[in-house]
């Protein structure tokens, strides 16, 4: 039985916190992305700082059908020649940590592909030059017997949805076979059973790295780049995906996992599970947050009863605190891998990132009230 909030009697969702409705939602979402396009009217490079933005860029486009935003992504892509790093010998090709153009492998670098194949889909007559290089970099990837190339958490929103994007289009099982194998491996190396969230990287595990009060450091961005890649790797999942159960398990252990740290202004703190290790708000993990248990709710996954009050809590916090009544999105932490005690994070922080983060969760509370 749904709480008396939880379901008008037309059936809209209702809590306090809530949107009055999509056209609310809809303002929200525009103003920040008009206030981004506007700022950085210049397409940026195709690394994950920027791509990240456009995979939110995509979903705002998708419930508001504004041309604009497609032609943003349009043009971004064009730049880019529909390509992530650009080196075209396989030799050279690396996935350690890199920002040139040999580290073709490298997820930072391939998150860009989720943008290029969504543009591919819209289209009425395909043309396969805006995928060409995507399937060129991870059928080659998968060619290899290596199985270590999502070794950080980021890695898993930049690199999964790729995996799941790429079988709808092709038909090929392997990126999906390839997604289960990579993801145990990240799995091996920066889960944590007990609290069901993840480490950035093998560097934070507990013991080896505490937090500054001697507890589990789980950084919220991190377990949000995580948490969102799950909710956007079971939208393209087959239904009789052999795993599909593993992974809505896992999505829905975090859901509990995080919902239990959220802050009672309806933001995540850097650290999730020691708010005092660098205490006061954070925009890019709420976000993620916010998106996934909406997205969660959306589809069926997440209990509405349960979940709606965190989501909204948190959606209230993106369009009150983070959202600026210009359109900019305060309040995200810079470019990183961890909460560092003392860092400013205020309301002129703001990153592409952070802004598509938000274009996210907004999109997902439109197709709730819509």
């Amino acid at each position: 039985m749904l709480a008396s909030w939880a379901v008008a009697a037309i059936g809209k969702p209702k809590h306090p916190l809530l949107p009055k409705s999509e056209k609310e939602v809809a303002g929200q979402l525009n103003r920040a992305n008009t206030y981004w396009q506007q700022a950085n009217p210049n397409p940026g490079w195709a690394f994950w700082d920027v791509a990240a933005y456009h995979t939110g860029n995509m979903e705002a486009y998708k419930v508001t059908r504004n041309e604009a935003y497609r032609k943003y992504s349009e043009a971004w892509a064009e730049k880019n020649q529909w390509m992530g790093a650009k080196s075209t010998n396989k030799a050279d090709w690396k996935y350690s940590y890199g920002e040139k153009d040999d580290y073709v492998l490298f997820g930072d670098w391939q998150i860009c592909f989720q943008t290029y194949i969504d543009l591919y889909c819209m289209e009425g007559a395909k043309d396969d030059k805006k995928i060409a290089r995507a399937r060129e970099v991870m059928e080659y990837q998968m060619s290899t017997p290596k199985s270590d190339y999502w070794w950080w958490a980021d890695g898993l929103y930049m690199v999964m949805p790729v995996m799941t994007k790429l079988y709808k289009v092709t038909g090929n099982k392997q990126y999906l076979e390839k997604l289960h194998e990579y993801l145990s491996y990240s799995n091996s190396i920066m889960y944590d059973p007990e609290q069901k969230l993840y480490y950035r990287d093998a560097k934070y595990v507990y013991p080896k790295h505490k937090s500054a009060n001697g507890k589990k450091d789980f950084w919220a961005r991190g377990d949000g780049w995580v948490f969102a890649g799950f909710a956007k790797v079971l939208q393209d999942l087959p239904k009789n995906d052999p795993h599909r159960k593993e992974y809505e398990q896992r999505f829905k252990d975090m859901a509990s996992a995080v919902a239990s740290a959220q802050q009672p202004e309806g933001y995540w703190t850097r650290s999730m599970l020691d708010p005092a290790h660098a205490p006061g708000p954070e925009t890019s993990g709420t976000a993620f947050f916010t998106y996934g248990f909406l997205w969660g709710i959306n589809n069926g996954l997440l209990s509405k009863k349960v979940y709606l009050p965190v989501a909204a809590k948190g959606y209230h916090y993106l369009t009150n605190t983070a959202l600026q009544p210009n359109g900019k999105i305060g309040y995200v932490q810079p470019i990183g891998e961890r909460a560092i005690p003392g860092q400013v994070v205020d309301v002129n922080s703001t990153t592409g990132f952070g802004v598509g983060a938000f274009l996210l969760a907004a999109s997902e509370m439109y197709r709730l009230l819509d």
